[in-house]
């Protein structure tokens, strides 16, 4: 993670900078001249991308658990179980956009970072050099390709869980009933196995996303 600088008002500064221009370059341009460069902002963000799965694989467990906790349901107030769903459900969804928003943010700088590196190659004058410069450009963009993909595919496994929830929570709210609740049993299977598949997809990202660390590293 980046470390925090000592000097409180320059992150101030760059943050006010940043929103008056609304420009991601001229953020990076603001970093950079605190220290704190693109490679760096980069290794931050794959971070924060497995720190949000990390949370999203979280809450869908959750979900999961108050969806499951309705087999065992046997009178009481209806209202109460809808509401254990409702919160899941919206627990889930702020989840999954967190995730979608660090992966973006990944996108952002690691396209700033390559196109910068592929310019600055017409900067040698030692073609020896340059070359390894190349070398190391094209296999560190390939291994961000990879992890950038996998993300790409965890995200994607997501999106079947949030319906799935969203329509379990709808049917449950326009039916406060015990056959409502009997309905939803017969949806729990289906969505145990969406819900594995994004974990797992989940999982694979986190793993790449060390892994890829650790060649920046």
């Amino acid at each position: 993670m980046i470390k925090e600088l000592p000097v409180r008002a320059i992150f101030v500064f760059v943050i006010g900078f940043t929103l008056l221009t609304g420009c991601q370059s001229a953020y990076y341009s603001a970093m950079e001249q605190v220290g704190i460069h693109k490679r760096d902002i980069m290794v931050d963000r794959v971070e924060d991308a497995a720190n949000a799965q990390q949370a999203a694989q979280s809450k869908f467990k959750d979900a999961r658990q108050a969806l499951s906790q309705l087999t065992e349901f046997e009178g009481g107030e209806l209202q109460a179980a809808y509401e254990a769903v409702d919160n899941q459900y919206q627990q889930s969804h702020d989840a999954v956009t967190r995730v979608r928003e660090r992966i973006d943010a990944l996108e952002s700088v690691s396209e700033a970072l390559f196109d910068e590196w592929e310019e600055e190659l017409d900067l040698y004058t030692n073609r020896r050099l340059q070359r390894d410069s190349e070398q190391r450009l094209r296999q560190t963009r390939k291994e961000y390709e990879r992890l950038r993909d996998a993300m790409r595919r965890a995200e994607k496994t997501m999106t079947p869980v949030l319906n799935t929830l969203q329509d379990n929570r709808l049917y449950l709210k326009h039916n406060l009933n015990a056959r409502a609740i009997g309905a939803l049993q017969g949806e729990l299977d289906a969505l145990s196995g969406e819900i594995d598949r994004a974990v797992a997809d989940m999982q694979r990202a986190i793993q790449a996303s060390n892994r890829f660390i650790q060649t920046l590293n």
